[in-house]
């Protein structure tokens, strides 16, 4: 990377340091460490967007590894929804890891540790630990069994990884100080017993490693050169280095690790515990559910990846923690989808109209540009008929000076088609308008080339044909929380935040020529917004998701 392209951020300035002083640029190497005990969210994003861009902009590998060591909540489908998920956001890694792939080497270290006098099996409660652990103000108190002689060690640890114990009556620790300022350097615990089925080492394992010892042992093995976290993790930075100075042969490189700032999003919870909460508990359908800010919800949301990564640039990598607006990610998301995606026309409260002088049975196929922000224009052909269906709120029977849609005695122009004047309404028994009469001007035909056709009329409102509209299901999002910070206050219960309007779920009517839509394909509704074809939707019964609208509507609704 060259440093007059673009200032550096903090985390390329400490690579570029590292180079000047001799690290060579071929033994760079970064990695993406996710746990999988979940699905990832949206933090998870900016993570993934930092260590593989970094890798593109230093030619180097990046390494996808999962730090699976809690058997008891990792599955297999959490590892294939997070390697789905990385892929989908554009990158590559160069190797597929696993911690469990090291359970071996950890285990032998371990036992190098207990011979160097360097760990002891612990037989407390964890309630005892806790207890004699002491306070960051108070020192703590050597364990009755951290005297244990190496031999003892060897064996119960041994027996241990047998299975002869049960889950909680030892552990092993290293044997660091218990006087030490920072608790996690208290002798802290490296190995429990969990009688439990691992995804991928079935039963072999009746011990498992901590994720301390795991993890940087793992960025040792797989020679990665910088370990970069979230900045909960800065205390354990002291830990990461003590356990490779156990192991660190000079001839190798030996990983760093540094901390940057987690991103959080207004209106969102990022806690994985919490995420699983909503799941588990039914506030949202799935880990997918278009409402959450997991990865996998945001692309059935119809967000798209290059506008996760555009966001993920824009609010870029600090030192200290802030809320990011999640208007700022709508932004990026309109931004990509005002290129890409096509216009098209959808009604989705609709009230009928009818043009009196437009001939019975008559059908015409007009032409529509697809996205003007096209280079070279596309065009498709869209139905129109004697009856349509409009927007309930394009209409108003007395309209003031500023409405400049449909309202009796005034001209408003169909889009892609005609001038059309509004000339009268029924009403049902209870006075709302079902129904629009209107007449039209044959000569106004959009792009027709006729004077009438270039006639200025100041609206110009979407409409669907009805004897052509296909029905379908919409489904729109609002915000899961109305508190933009659900996080923020402790004694307050997150979900006590939930909106009830999160979801509504409509019937709109779409022009034809989206009766061929696929899975997660996008389309600007005319006026109204950003969707895209859910994974419930089949030819029989479409399913679209809102995106987003054209605009920030949100900050009027918001409620604290």
């Amino acid at each position: 990377m060259s440093t007059e392209e673009k200032s550096l951020n903090f985390i390329e300035q400490i690579i570029e340091e590292d180079l000047k002083k001799g690290l060579p640029q071929d033994k760079l190497r970064f990695r993406f460490p996710p746990e999988p005990n979940g699905y990832l969210h949206v933090g998870h994003a900016s993570a993934i967007c930092l260590n593989f861009g970094l890798g593109i902009d230093y030619n180097a590998p990046v390494n996808l590894r999962f730090d699976d060591t809690n058997p008891s909540k990792e599955e297999q489908e959490f590892v294939d929804a997070i390697k789905r998920d990385v892929e989908w956001l554009g990158f590559q890694w160069d190797k597929e890891c696993y911690a469990s792939d090291y359970f071996q080497q950890l285990y032998d270290w371990a036992v190098e540790l207990i011979k160097k006098d360097k760990a002891y099996v612990d037989s407390q409660t964890s309630e005892e630990m806790a207890i004699q652990k002491g306070t960051p103000t108070t020192p703590g108190t050597d364990s009755p069994y951290r005297n244990r002689s190496i031999a003892e060690n060897l064996d119960l640890f041994e027996r241990m990884k047998q299975g002869e114990f049960e889950k909680g009556t030892h552990v092993l620790r290293a044997k660091i100080s218990m006087n030490a300022n920072n608790m996690l350097m208290r002798d802290p615990i490296i190995y429990r017993i969990m009688h439990a089925h691992h995804h991928r080492t079935g039963n072999d394992w009746c011990i498992y490693p901590m994720y301390d010892w795991a993890h940087g042992e793992s960025d040792y093995l797989e020679q990665v050169s910088h370990s970069f976290c979230t900045l909960e993790f800065l205390p354990h930075r002291e830990l990461y280095d003590w356990f490779l100075n156990q192991i660190y042969e000079d001839s190798k490189v030996r990983p760093k690790q540094r901390e940057f700032a987690r991103r959080n999003l207004s209106h969102t919870v990022v806690s994985k515990r919490k995420l699983l909460q909503l799941v588990t508990e039914g506030h949202v359908t799935g880990w997918d559910d278009p409402r959450m800010s997991t990865i996998s919800g945001m692309r059935r949301r119809g967000i798209t990846a290059t506008a996760i990564r555009n966001f993920a640039k824009t609010i870029g990598i600090a030192k200290r923690e802030n809320l990011i607006d999640v208007s700022l990610l709508d932004f990026c998301v309109r931004e990509d989808l005002n290129k890409v995606a096509p216009r098209v026309m959808a009604v989705l409260d609709p009230v009928k109209l009818v043009i009196t002088n437009y001939p019975e049975g008559q059908e015409e196929w007009l032409e529509a540009e697809n996205n003007p922000e096209e280079e070279v224009m596309t065009y498709r052909k869209v139905p129109f008929s004697k009856e349509l269906y409009i927007e309930r709120e394009d209409f108003q029977e007395e309209a003031h000076k500023k409405f400049f849609r449909l309202s009796l005695g005034t001209e408003v122009r169909l889009k892609n088609a005609y001038i059309i004047k509004g000339e009268s309404v029924i009403k049902d028994a209870d006075g709302n308008i079902i129904e629009i009469h209107c007449t039209y001007d044959v000569d106004s035909k959009s792009g027709s080339g006729t004077e009438a056709s270039k006639r200025k009329v100041k609206g110009t409102i979407h409409w669907v044909s009805i004897p052509h509209a296909i029905e379908a299901e919409i489904r729109v999002y609002d915000r899961l929380f109305t508190h933009e910070n659900p996080d923020g206050n402790k004694e307050v219960d997150f979900k006590e935040y939930i909106n009830p309007n999160s979801l509504e779920v409509i019937t709109g009517y779409l022009e034809p020529s989206l009766q061929s839509a696929k899975e997660l394909d996008h389309f600007q509704f005319q006026r109204l917004g950003y969707f895209c074809v859910d994974k419930d939707s089949t030819p029989e019964k479409l399913v679209f998701n809102k995106t987003v609208g054209l605009r920030d509507t949100w900050a009027k609704v918001s409620v604290q």
